[in-house]
């Protein structure tokens, strides 16, 4: 199990590319995190949702989508409350103190899954959530050591370098946690470190003596990992883009959902992809603007207002730019969102931003399914996933025909304004070539999934090379799971 010292130390990457790593030792591996908190998910095939992290380190191993790879998924909604996803399905909502009061009643599901994932791998690499120095959170905790306790695993931790404060992080861990958590950490990892790795060997040593862990890696600074999608709001970039290309924007708004739609356009070299955040206006020359999916479409659209971002797209309009909706940023494009049964927030119904002749109640369960099609216009084929609680009336143009006959979507009669439910649409080489001569962008010879296998076999060499991957197989064992109460 691979746990950090904080939120963001790259627990995601370290685990994806040591399952492309041990997965190319001919070893069957599967990914597993017993709680995520994340609004980027992906699809199963059994009609299930897990952590995007996760389907990428399934991706690393070369192995199906499973629910059971990330058992309890948790959707931020509010600065307090989340929706509370287990074993793939809804099972409601509740506010972070109530959630508290839930999670030993979880545990069982998370044995669960963890077992029959155990059954049918060589390997299971485990990845833990936030900060394993969380002392407050360890009562009823699931996600670090609770679950390792209760599975028996072995505990790698994981420090960042790059921010700061490596040697007290690590350290501190060890002098905080009850002394039964910390005999199950055996080793520790040193990431993102830049520079001469011979000016850290004295802190290494200092690490591994002070808290009596193995040293198990020094691990450079990996360039590439832009390429690889970021699993939450933190890797997102800022504002500052490349100064060169075609611009477009995507509207970060607060509960912004499934921004890894958008990772492919990072790579385009005649792209220069903004994400624009609360107090920063619209750039004007904008060839595009995204409005991204969101958890809470009624609190983002009252956000989005409330920086003034209506008004931008307004005057992006009339300068003859284009805009683009997705899943809950389509929603909002319309003239009225309506939550009627509180499914996102309180009950209410408001205007939406009037750029396209739909209107959308938040009603009906969640569709899960991956699904494929074509442009109405054009007929360029597509694949993508739905993910979504939501009925939307009104399109008289729909922009896509999906494989079913349905159509989805809506384009306005300037062609310029569209929207559709459909993620991952420019994550197809072919749609996203479609999107960016429609805006005059050069298009290139981009396959984005082959970038995304390279990288990870890239990732998979670096880690092989700075981490003792071996000694790491030594540690593993067989779990010892027992039904939790």
């Amino acid at each position: 199990m691979i746990q950090g010292t904080g939120s963001d130390v790259g627990k995601s990457m370290i685990v994806a590319g040591l399952a492309r790593a041990f997965t190319r030792r001919g070893l069957n591996v599967r990914p597993f995190k017993p709680q995520n908190m994340s609004n980027n998910a992906a699809v199963t095939a059994d009609g299930g949702e897990i952590g995007r992290a996760q389907a990428l380190q399934a991706r690393a191993a070369k192995v199906p989508l499973s629910v059971h790879m990330n058992p309890v998924l948790l959707k931020p909604q509010s600065e307090t409350g989340s929706q509370i996803i287990v074993q793939g399905k809804v099972v409601g909502t509740a506010k972070a103190r109530e959630y508290q009061a839930m999670k030993p009643k979880l545990l069982g599901a998370v044995i669960e899954s963890f077992g029959k994932l155990a059954a049918e791998a060589d390997l299971v690499l485990v990845e833990g959530a936030g900060s394993a120095s969380e002392v407050n959170l360890r009562a009823a905790d699931i996600a670090n050591m609770g679950f390792a306790r209760a599975a028996n695993v072995p505990v790698v931790l994981l420090g960042d370098i790059d921010r700061g404060g490596v040697i007290a992080s690590l350290v501190g861990t060890k002098t905080v946690i009850d002394p039964a958590d910390a005999a199950m950490i055996a080793g520790f990892i040193v990431n993102r470190f830049r520079g001469d790795p011979s000016l850290f060997a004295d802190g290494m040593r200092m690490i591994a003596d002070r808290t009596g862990w193995r040293s198990l890696g020094l691990v450079p600074y990996f360039a590439d990992a832009y390429k690889l999608p970021p699993e939450d709001a933190l890797g997102l970039p800022t504002i500052e883009g490349r100064s060169k290309g075609v611009k477009i924007a995507v509207l970060a708004y607060p509960r912004i959902a499934n921004f890894d739609d958008f990772d492919p356009l990072k790579l385009e070299p005649g792209v220069d992809l903004l994400f624009v955040r609360h107090g920063e206006a619209i750039p004007g020359d904008c060839a595009l603007v995204i409005l991204p999916g969101s958890k809470a479409t009624i609190a983002d659209l009252a956000s989005l207002r409330d920086a003034g971002w209506d008004i931008d797209l307004q005057a992006h309009v009339r300068r003859g730019g284009h805009v683009l909706g997705i899943c809950g940023g389509y929603q909002m494009l319309g003239r009225k969102v309506a939550d009627f049964d509180g499914i996102e927030g309180p009950p209410s119904s408001v205007e939406g931003l009037g750029l396209l002749e739909i209107e959308t109640a938040l009603e009906g369960d969640k569709v899960l399914v991956e699904t494929a099609g074509e442009t109405v216009d054009g007929k360029v084929p597509f694949k993508g996933y739905e993910i979504h609680i939501g009925r939307t009336t009104g399109a008289t143009r729909p922009l896509l025909r999906l494989g079913t006959g349905k159509p989805d979507g809506m384009v306005s009669e300037s062609g310029r304004i569209a929207g559709c439910y459909i993620h991952g649409l420019l994550t197809d080489d072919r749609q996203r070539r479609h999107w960016l001569d429609k805006i005059g962008a050069p298009t290139s010879t981009l396959s984005y999934d082959a970038e995304v296998e390279a990288t990870l076999d890239l990732l998979a060499d670096h880690l092989e090379k700075h981490i003792d991957c071996d000694a790491l197989l030594a540690l593993a064992r067989e779990p010892v799971l027992t039904t939790p109460g």
